[in-house]
């Protein structure tokens, strides 16, 4: 993975007239009991421990520094959730906006072979929240055109900010337990479906691996 610092997160590469951005932990990653470990190895009851924020203030809230975090984070932990690194592959091109540190992120996507086209992380968004603009701006398409796709509520309205479609990663167990409103996808496939049924156009997916789902 290349990785796209604060002067250029921008992977080469076509414009699209759509694109699909993913959240990282708890849609792509199945990874919450990784989140979980280092706050509890710092001493922090597991029952404070809260998801869907900036890990700075997160750790801020909880009182440790994000350099304690991230040296107590394992990256070989968190596993894709099933059928994730195929729907990843029969994309493409895809991106990731998450509030996760880009140290552990990095590391993770490397060690996975993943490689997003845009990339933006914790760091990138200077403490903040995250927000799909400067993503949406980096790949040079309007927000109406892009599918979102996370497990937050967060995630939710950071999609409402620009315009943009979302989908709930439904095939997170934490997630489907709140009983989200809207689209929930059952399954990673699902994503693949909903490009080429309802939104965008097929010159997302790659015909070489989406194959005869095109015909369906």
């Amino acid at each position: 993975m290349t990785d796209d610092g604060a002067e250029g997160r921008e992977h080469p590469g076509r414009n699209t007239r759509g694109a699909v951005v993913f959240d990282l932990d708890g849609t792509l990653l199945d990874s919450d009991a990784a989140l979980v470990a280092p706050f509890v190895a710092l001493g922090v009851p597991e029952e404070e421990i809260t998801f869907g924020h900036p890990v700075e203030m997160e750790c801020r809230r909880l009182g440790i520094t994000v350099d304690e975090y991230v040296d107590a984070y394992d990256v070989s932990e968190a596993m894709p959730f099933d059928g994730v690194a195929d729907m990843l592959a029969a994309l493409g091109e895809w991106s990731v906006c998450s509030n996760k540190a880009r140290a552990s992120a990095v590391a993770e996507l490397d060690r996975l072979g993943w490689s997003p086209r845009v990339a933006w992380f914790a760091d990138d968004f200077g403490g903040d929240a995250k927000s799909l603009r400067p993503v949406v701006d980096a790949l040079g398409v309007g927000g109406s055109n892009v599918l979102f796709v996370g497990d937050t509520l967060h995630d939710q309205r950071c999609a409402e900010e620009v315009g943009a479609r979302f989908a709930w990663a439904g095939w997170n167990p934490r997630t489907r337990a709140g009983s989200p409103s809207g689209v929930v996808l059952d399954r990673p496939v699902d994503v693949l479906r909903l490009l080429h049924d309802d939104l965008l156009d097929d010159d997302l997916l790659d015909p070489d691996r989406f194959g005869d789902r095109r015909r369906r």
